[in-house]
């Protein structure tokens, strides 16, 4: 996490063992992007359990290594990754068509930081007992907007309450993220929405999708 490798091990090893649980919830392929957030989740927080190592000075280039893998995750990932699993999720058409606009909103500002992380050098250094990504970029504002609207919008857009609860949740975390770090946004915010997204496991706790599932679409091969 932000605050110690110690942390962000924790928090990781947790997530993966949440994550690998709702994996073999899944009852249809279309579930599956959905299900697999917590376990990336988790490597992303075993990324930051391991930058935390190389502080200070331990390890330059691994440093540098594990700032970009962590950032491809914080940056580039979730905007793209998030409004595709939703969209995967839904069955009604107009919601479908809100998601597909969403999705390539998300797209759009994923690939744009992509780009940045290669032409734009990104920093992580250790402040206040967290860790700090300096991520310089053009038209942070409206890459700001898009990146809720890809991460936490395309949840609220489901028909699904549990799926509107995660989006509501990660939502109200990164305003108090914002509000309390500021300057560690991004490491807070990513532990944050990282523990909360053991709500996507309560999805698959649903009776009335189980029977849903299993009225509308082919049960995955048993595994």
């Amino acid at each position: 996490m932000c605050f110690s490798a110690q942390a962000s091990f924790t928090a990781g090893t947790v997530l993966l063992i949440v994550g690998a649980a709702t994996v073999r919830r899944a009852r249809a392929r279309s579930e599956l992007p959905y299900a697999w957030i917590p376990v990336l989740f988790g490597i992303q927080q075993l990324l930051e359990g391991a930058l935390w190592l190389t502080f200070p000075d331990r390890a330059p280039l691994l440093n540098t290594v594990l700032t970009h893998a962590y950032s491809f995750f914080s940056h580039v990932l979730w905007p793209i990754y998030v409004p595709l699993a939703a969209l995967a999720l839904e069955a009604v058409p107009w919601r479908r068509r809100v998601l597909v606009a969403i999705a390539t909103a998300g797209t759009a500002v994923g690939l744009y930081l992509l780009a940045t992380l290669f032409t734009l050098p990104i920093v992580a250094t250790v402040t206040g007992q967290h860790i700090a990504y300096e991520s310089p970029h053009f038209y942070a504002l409206a890459a700001m907007s898009l990146y809720l609207l890809g991460t936490c919008a395309s949840l609220m857009f489901s028909s699904h309450a549990r799926v509107v609860a995660f989006g509501v949740a990660a939502f109200v975390s990164a305003v108090a993220a914002y509000a309390f770090y500021a300057t560690w946004f991004i490491s807070v915010w990513c532990f944050f929405a990282g523990v909360l997204s053991v709500i996507v496991f309560l999805y698959f706790t649903d009776a009335r999708r189980t029977a849903r599932v299993r009225g509308a679409a082919p049960e995955l091969e048993a595994r």
